[in-house]
């Protein structure tokens, strides 16, 4: 990585490409955990929260990888933890009492340093901390912002009938019957592209660090590998693309920036079902002064 590239007092935009084969890479809980599609034009989605879903799960390992402090990369929202007993703890580490019915706006921000130099997913996208018996910590805006992935082209979820062996009950078994049927979700093969931004203005107030960046950015290269189910299929990502600017404001406005990162079908292809069926192109030209480009994965 450039060095630039990881400078957390400066503005960065990114782009990234993942691609999925025979696999459900973000199922709708409402629909039956169909792929999510946009229903006007049939290309397929991720939201954002399931993208922060993968990094979470991921940047502890990596940070341990890297040999960081692993009590500065504590993850705030974890399966089978409480967010209103991680929220408390804070009042208790910074001398606060619990029962307090009013703080000091010195004590909050005090219990919010900690909040952030403790919890890395805090410090990169923000928290609600205003809940429980914690509410003079009101909110913490985070300085990354993640966009839904979206597919290149419209993709067709299809789904497979399944059967299993045995029955979920036992009174099934005794009245004969031998199998159960299900049923299954996959999107054939899309590629799917999804952009996020890092504003060094807010991440002063939160105190990310180029250790934090990196992470941040080794976690995108290697998280699908450690996101794997059956459900999933193959997930692959494709492409890690950054802009930095010289300075926290920015030396172009983003989406120009990012648009210079096309994605083409190969000329002949019909339907697209492996990542060859397309081409990357990168045009960096005349970049605007003050302006780094960074290939990270592609």
């Amino acid at each position: 990585m450039k060095p630039q590239t990881i400078d957390p007092a400066v503005r960065h935009d990114a782009v990234m490409f993942f691609d999925v084969t025979d696999g459900n890479p973000n199922g709708d809980p409402d629909g039956g955990n169909r792929p999510r599609v946009d229903e006007a034009t049939g290309h397929g989605l991720v939201t954002d929260v399931a993208l922060k879903r993968k990094i979470r799960d991921t940047i502890g390992l990596t940070a341990e990888t890297l040999n960081y402090p692993t009590d500065r990369y504590q993850v705030f929202v974890e399966a089978g933890h409480a967010l209103n007993t991680r929220t408390a703890e804070s009042y208790k580490a910074t001398g606060i009492e619990l029962k307090s019915r009013k703080i000091s706006p010195e004590q909050a921000e005090a219990a919010r340093q900690w909040m952030t130099n403790r919890y890395v997913d805090v410090r990169l996208f923000g928290a609600v901390l205003s809940t429980g018996e914690t509410k003079a910590l009101g909110q913490i805006r985070g300085p990354l912002q993640f966009g839904m992935a979206r597919s290149i082209d419209p993709v067709l979820p299809v789904s497979h009938a399944i059967t299993r062996v045995t029955q979920t009950r036992q009174e099934d078994i005794d009245k004969g019957e031998k199998t159960e049927m299900g049923s299954k979700w996959t999107v054939p093969y899309g590629l799917y592209r999804a952009q996020f931004h890092y504003s060094a203005a807010l991440a002063r107030k939160t105190g990310v660090t180029a250790e934090d960046l990196t992470a941040l950015y080794r976690t995108l290269q290697f998280m699908l590998d450690h996101d794997r189910t059956a459900t999933r299929g193959i997930m692959t990502m494709r492409g890690l693309y950054v802009f930095s600017h010289s300075d926290a404001f920015g030396n172009a406005p983003a989406q120009p920036l990012l648009d210079r990162i096309r994605i083409d079908r190969v000329t002949g292809v019909g339907t697209p079902r492996v990542f060859t069926d397309y081409k990357v192109t990168t045009d960096m030209g005349d970049l605007p002064a003050g302006v780094t480009f960074d290939i990270l994965q592609g």
